[in-house]
Formats: structure tokens, sequence, C-alpha cells
């Protein structure tokens, strides 16, 4: 109960604060053209506060926190005075209209770079660019990268932590072209390599967005011991009497080197019976347990509900500190916001056009849950979290749909071309078209929502 608290109250937050910074960019820039704005609200439905400012505004907040609008003076909704035509929206000049609308994705754009900004000051943690297992025949493994190899440069790019390489090597999977990797080998320290990655076999329409576990590249992490740490309550592990303390051993009479070994058995064993040997105490048991199908990021794997012990070893080998002054911060939000913007293009182009897995669409529930872990790991967790989502905010509205910003940039587009503005009839039917995708993709994110919860439970 309390992790769903925190998750409401995480994402009461989220969408707070990015409907309200979208919202103010519409009236920002109305107010500079001249527009009357008659109400600013942040929320739907019955008003829990309100007041009306010397210009007549009336600002609201408003019980069901689920979104926002800006109600504008216009000529197509409501009669307008006389004396106020000049500042009926619909009276003003094609490029005004575009600015206005085009306002409130750009001040999602810039709220993403503030808050990467805010994260680089706070400071934040990487891990460090090491490979640690290569699976065979894999990309990977055809390329020659081996245990130990550092990254330092992909496609060009040099990266200075795992995730500067993923969101690097993303991109170009999505395109399935050959990418040059330098390494730095672990068997001649200061030597750099080239491995040229083909990345044409990924098939991006897969429902695994995890592109390193696809290439066959596994993250050089702490060694972690297969020695139980926690027994979830309930969990298929707890029902078949694994305890702390226990030293996992062997699954179905394979030899566990490690916790990974475990974890990628329990994951690829969904549903499927394991028998486990295992010692207690100086004695050996031999247990049978069912890993329980969950849903992952569209990927059905297997859970038993178990953590291992805490690790020893030196945080510093595995992580690094990343975080700048108010300069140089400025920097890196501009490059990750670009980073981050190209990717989310290219993904949300992709599933347009059928190529990669309409499965990784989150809804409203997946994305609280994100959100509470995200502020459950600390500010620049939540800062990153909030600026991926205000990111995509910004750049949803500007897809080119009626009843979205850039459906009416289209619109206003076209009116600019033709002189005039298109015709009602062609106007109206554009909004049918944009509510019905609307709500075919409001229905996809729940359906997904719900998939990922049913598996779950």
């Amino acid at each position: 109960m309390l992790n769903l608290l925190w998750s409401v109250g995480a994402f009461l937050v989220a969408i707070g604060v990015l409907v309200s910074v979208h919202e103010y960019g519409h009236f920002w820039a109305a107010r500079r053209v001249g527009v009357r704005v008659l109400r600013f609200s942040v929320g739907f439905g019955k008003p829990l506060w309100r007041r009306v400012d010397r210009h007549g505004t009336e600002f609201v907040i408003a019980a069901l926190p689920l979104g926002g609008y800006v109600k504008m003076l216009d000529e197509t909704e409501a009669p307008v005075p006389p004396e106020q035509l000049d500042q009926a929206f619909n009276r003003k000049p094609v490029w005004a209209r575009m600015a206005v609308v085009a306002a409130g994705p750009i001040a999602n754009l810039l709220l993403a770079w503030l808050l990467y900004w805010a994260m680089f000051m706070v400071g934040t943690y990487g891990q460090r660019p090491v490979v640690g297992q290569v699976a065979p025949d894999t990309p990977a493994a055809s390329a020659g990268f081996q245990s130990g190899d550092e990254l330092r440069a992909v496609d060009g790019r040099s990266v200075r932590t795992w995730e500067d390489a993923v969101l690097t090597l993303l991109p170009a999977a999505i395109d399935g072209r050959l990418v040059a990797v330098q390494v730095q080998t672990a068997d001649a320290p200061g030597v750099v390599r080239e491995r040229r990655l083909d990345l044409s076999g990924i098939d991006y329409r897969a429902e695994d967005p995890d592109v390193m576990r696809r290439l066959g590249l596994a993250w050089r992490g702490p060694r972690v011991a297969a020695q139980v740490g926690e027994v979830i309550a309930d969990g298929a592990a707890a029902r078949a009497g694994v305890q702390v303390g226990d030293v996992l051993l062997t699954v179905n009479d394979k030899p566990l080197a490690d916790w990974g070994d475990w974890v990628e058995i329990v994951r690829a064993s969904p549903e499927q019976p394991l028998r486990l040997r295992l010692r207690r105490e100086g004695t050996e048991l031999e247990l049978t347990l069912t890993p329980q199908a969950v849903d992952d990021a569209g990927t059905r794997i297997g859970r038993v509900g178990l953590a291992p012990q805490p690790v020893s070893a030196q945080f510093d080998d595995y992580y690094l500190r990343l975080r700048y002054g108010p300069l140089e911060s400025a920097g890196e939000a501009l490059g990750k916001l670009r980073d981050m913007t190209v990717l989310t293009g290219e993904v949300i182009g992709r599933m347009l056009s059928g190529s990669a897995s309409s499965r990784n669409i989150s809804g409203p529930l997946s994305i609280a849950e994100f959100a509470g872990q995200s502020a459950r790991l600390g500010a620049a967790q939540f800062l990153s979290f909030l600026g991926l989502v205000s990111l995509s905010l910004g750049l949803l509205n500007l897809l080119p749909v009626p009843v979205l910003d850039g459906g009416h940039l289209l619109y206003y587009s076209a009116e600019l071309v033709r002189g005039r503005p298109l015709p009602e009839r062609v106007r109206a039917a554009g909004q049918q078209i944009g509510l019905v995708a609307l709500l075919a993709l409001t229905v996809l994110a729940f359906y997904n929502d719900i998939t990922r919860l049913l598996f779950r439970s």
C-alpha cells in the first residue's frame, strides 16, 4: 500500500508539473501576441481553487489532476463582443496562431533541458562501460568482443558510461547498420582496438527493448555470490521453502557460478519446474520451485522472489559519479536532450510504421509505477524520469495528428500555402480521425499496462 501511495503521489507531481508547463507555454505565447486568455486550468472538473488576475484571466486548480487546458477568446467557440474582436485567437494572423500552438510542446522540451541540467548539477551515477559476459552466437560474439573490454567510443562518439553506449547503439540497431566500436582490452591496457558490430539482424519489431542483451553484451557488474539475502513473502521461492542464507549450488544439475547464472535461468523458465540444490548450515538440500510468469517490458520472464546478499565490492570499480558545475551541466544537458530527442523520435517513427513493437507504449499505470520507482531512487533519478516524460510529451504533441498541437500546426501550414483556411468539413473530418487515433492509442496503452499487471499477479 505504501508503494502504491508513493507511486500515485509521484505520478500526480509529475503530471502536475508537466501539464502546467505545457499549458503555460500556450498561455505565455497567447499573451505575447495579444490573445485574450479566459481560463488557465490545471486539472479538470470541479474547481478547488480559483483566482482572477487584472487581465480577466481565471486561474483554476481542478479536482481531477490528469490534464489541463488554456481557454482563449475565440469566435469558433462562443460569440465575442465587438470591442474584443482584436483579441480573439481566430482573428490573429496565421504565424501568431502557430506560435501559440507550438509554444506548449516547446515549453516541454525546454523543461526537459532544465531537468537534465538540474540532474547533472545534483549529480548522478553511471555504470562503467565494461563488458562482463559475451553470449555465444550473437552479433557481439561475431564481432570479437571479450569479457573485460572497456567501451571507449561507439559509432564515432566517445562514451563514458554503459548508458551512453546503449543510447548510441539504439539508433544504429533501429537502422540495422554496421557500427564501429572502439574498446580497450583487458589483456592490453592502453591499447585501443576496433570491433565492428553488424546490427542488420536486429528485428526492432521484437518486444524485448534491451538492445545490449539482444546484441549479446552484458555489463560487468559486481560479482554477486549465489547466496540468498532476502526472500519475498508469497513468492515461488518462499512457497518452496528457500530461506535467507541458503547458498544456491545447482539448478537441474547445472552448477551456478554466481547470482547472475541463477537469474538467467529463472528468467528463461516462466512456469517451468526447476530442481534446485542448495546448502543450508552445512547440509545440502534439494527443492523444486516453479518461477512465476511476469511481463518485463513486453517479454514473458520467470520470477521467484529472491534477492542476493549485499555486495561488498568496491563501488568505484563499477560505477562513476557524474556531477558538473552550472555551465558544464548546461552543455551536458543539451547533449542528453539531443540524444534522447533523436532516439525518441526514431522509436515513435518506427512504431508508427510498424517496424517497432507497439508493446513499448506505456500508459498511465506504467508511468505511475516508473514515477514511484525513480522517486524512491533519489532526486537525480526522478529528475531524469521527469525529463524523459516531458520530452516525450513535447514530441508526441508535435505529431501531425488532428486534436494534437501538431495537427493544428498542419492545418495552419495548409492555410499559409492556400492563403485561406481549410474547409470546415475537412477540418471536422480530420478532428474525427484524430480522436479515433488518440482513442486507439489510449486503449493500446491501457491494454499494455493491464497485461503487465496481470502477468505480475
